[in-house]
């Protein structure tokens, strides 16, 4: 007997991203986009290597062993690490548990994919970049050329907000407040927002930006601020071109200042370093930020070697030399060193 369509894949897929995650979750595009993507694999995954057509398929195909198969496949044959095979299957692994939600014949399904272990990923370190490292950086944009002004602008904007980079490439000039004092608003995660407000040189730069690009204020509220040379949004991967283009430049100024890998978000981590080393409180920090979680913020404090060292020295009492002294033995480091064709309606899902 044919299968109706409300029980096919496709139908509740839909109904998850379209209904669910939106309506319910209240998911902001960013988030929604992510989940996008991760089913976007999963029918890579079901084509290429299951030679299975996910349009108009029925549930019965879902199966504990399929997402685990997944999940290794994402390992082993795309390269992903542990951290972004873990994220992607606890998507599909609450797409389960939303789906027990809707039917009842769900239910085991969604115990059996609750009841396996994520893999344990080792924690990264936190990447960020000294004082003397930031200002090199921000001394690399040619500020007299326009698109060199507005690559200077976005870099000590993002640095000084401690934005994410969806954060900035989302800003629009009506989240501006030009007037004294200066402010910003920024939409984060969950659109939830936060008044962040905007240092003197920063407010130059933005200033200088607008009168050098002739932007009327007036009838450009609803314009982005930071946007590409077709005169559109500027994408994630455009923030990371242009941040690497000038991390490069800096390294052949001072290779020791930059560490080997850095991203739009070392910046944020950047931001939040500089002002706990400078002795703020980690609430107001957090606020900065935009962390719904204080213990978020509490990894910064956590990660700074150097504050962890002055910690130390204040407690250090004296202590005697010791009876024979020996001979400096240091070694010497020099020189070592959906249902019609459901992965076009995944692509097209943003654009709906």
């Amino acid at each position: 007997m044919k299968k109706s369509n409300s029980e096919t894949f496709g139908y509740y897929l839909n109904k998850y991203l379209t209904v669910y995650l939106p309506g319910q979750r209240g998911l902001s595009t960013n988030s929604l986009l992510s989940y996008r993507d991760v089913f976007s694999l999963f029918i890579v995954f079901l084509k290429t290597e299951k030679r299975i057509t996910p349009e108009k398929l029925d549930m019965s195909f879902l199966i504990k062993n399929l997402i685990v198969e997944f999940a290794e496949w994402l390992e082993n044959s795309r390269g992903c690490s542990l951290t972004s095979r873990n994220q992607r299957f606890v998507i599909l692994r609450s797409f389960c548990r939303w789906l027990a939600t809707e039917n009842p014949e769900f239910l085991k399904l969604s115990e059996e994919i609750y009841a396996v272990k994520l893999k344990k990923a080792a924690k990264p370190v936190m990447t960020y970049l000294s004082a003397d490292a930031m200002g090199c950086l921000l001394k690399q944009p040619d500020s007299s050329t326009n698109y060199g002004l507005r690559d200077l602008t976005l870099l000590a904007f993002t640095y000084d907000t401690g934005a994410r980079v969806s954060e900035v490439t989302d800003l629009k000039f009506k989240d501006i407040r030009f007037e004294a004092p200066p402010i910003v608003k920024i939409t984060g995660k969950g659109n939830k927002a936060r008044i962040v407000p905007l240092l003197p040189q920063t407010m130059n730069y933005l200033k200088e930006y607008i009168k050098r690009w002739k932007i009327n204020l007036l009838d450009s509220q609803e314009q982005y601020v930071f946007t590409n040379r077709s005169g559109g949004k500027l994408t994630r991967s455009g923030v990371k071109y242009i941040l690497e283009k000038y991390v490069e430049a800096g390294k052949t100024e001072n290779p020791v200042l930059f560490p080997d890998k850095i991203s739009p978000h070392t910046l944020r981590h950047t931001k939040a370093m500089h002002m706990l080393q400078a002795g703020n409180n980690i609430v107001y920090i957090r606020d900065v930020l935009g962390h719904s979680d204080l213990n978020t913020t509490e990894r910064y404090a956590r990660a700074d070697t150097a504050m962890k060292r002055d910690a130390l020295a204040k407690a250090e009492i004296p202590m005697p030399e010791p009876a024979d002294l020996l001979p400096d033995s240091s070694i010497d480091l020099s020189g070592r060193s959906v249902e019609d064709d459901m992965a076009n309606w995944l692509k097209n899902f943003s654009k709906k």
